[in-house]
């Protein structure tokens, strides 16, 4: 009960956050960037896609130095083999994407109008696989993990470019995804945006909380205190576990919806994924 009040106490700052409950997603992203304008002022824009790394620079001389020898680069190059490798019909991965899916992470997650849902990079791998006689792969790190990253890797420097369709079910999407990101949940009773928000830039213990901003460009990540490689919607479970909430299944509604919203708050800002992260 200490720890769980310490970390409430922490994170009790008051600062307006970016949210109108009425308003269109433009004036969201309108909204979103202007807060962290302010908040950060010294931050250039597409450096927000380093998260911590551009608001600290003890921690921005770490990181730099971990990445004269990324630890990502083995899950680049198994993506890249699993990507090449033949299914049992003959066909690829490339088959099942635009662009034989070199250079579109950018463009993930898209609202697919014919199917009426929100469709990840994750799940598009799923969907190809499905639609080639395979089986899908688990949706936790493992193998999609190491597919997404090549993919990422691919669209390094390629700015974020999330599309809400002229659809009612699209928007509906977005709203949902927004409403998670704002909204209190767990026992600490804490949202996505106290942290990543309200709180940007503060301490919890430790840990100096990284901005919502340019959050997604990043992904998938290998964290260093679990020795892996985490993908966006991992890191949504970890951090609903962190507030002692109810968890949603890996690219179920719940948290497509989320990435949605998410993902399109990063709009303009440059993929920079695969990265490093303790």
């Amino acid at each position: 009960m200490r720890k769980l009040l310490s970390i409430v106490a922490a994170l009790s700052v008051a600062i307006t956050l970016p949210y109108t409950a009425d308003a269109s997603p433009e004036q969201d992203l309108k909204d979103f960037r202007a807060y962290f304008k302010k908040r950060f002022p010294q931050v250039e824009f597409n450096e927000f896609g380093n998260g911590v790394y551009a608001i600290d620079a003890a921690s921005r001389a770490q990181w730099e130095a971990i990445e004269d020898f990324p630890p990502y680069e083995v899950a680049i190059e198994n993506g890249k083999t699993l990507f090449e490798k033949p299914f049992k019909n003959g066909k690829t991965y490339a088959s099942c994407f635009p662009n034989g899916g070199i250079g579109i992470r950018q463009n993930y997650p898209k609202f697919d109008t014919a199917k009426g849902e929100v469709v990840t990079l994750e799940s598009a791998v799923n969907d190809c696989r499905k639609a080639n006689g395979e089986e899908p792969l688990k949706t936790k790190g493992g193998d999609i993990a190491d597919l997404v990253s090549y993919m990422a890797y691919t669209s390094r420097g390629k700015k974020m470019n999330i599309v809400i369709p002229n659809d009612p079910r699209a928007l509906a999407a977005y709203e949902r995804g927004k409403a998670h990101f704002y909204a209190k949940r767990g026992q600490l009773n804490m949202a996505c945006a106290d942290c990543h928000v309200t709180n940007a830039g503060n301490y919890v213990r430790a840990d100096l909380l990284s901005p919502a901003l340019g959050h997604v460009t990043h992904f998938p990540v290998y964290r260093s205190n679990s020795g892996s490689m985490v993908n966006l919607q991992d890191r949504y479970a970890g951090c609903n576990k962190q507030v002692r909430a109810k968890d949603y299944p890996l690219q179920g509604e719940e948290y497509r919806a989320l990435e949605y919203f998410h993902s399109y708050m990063s709009n303009g800002i440059e993929v920079n994924g695969p990265g490093s992260r303790k």
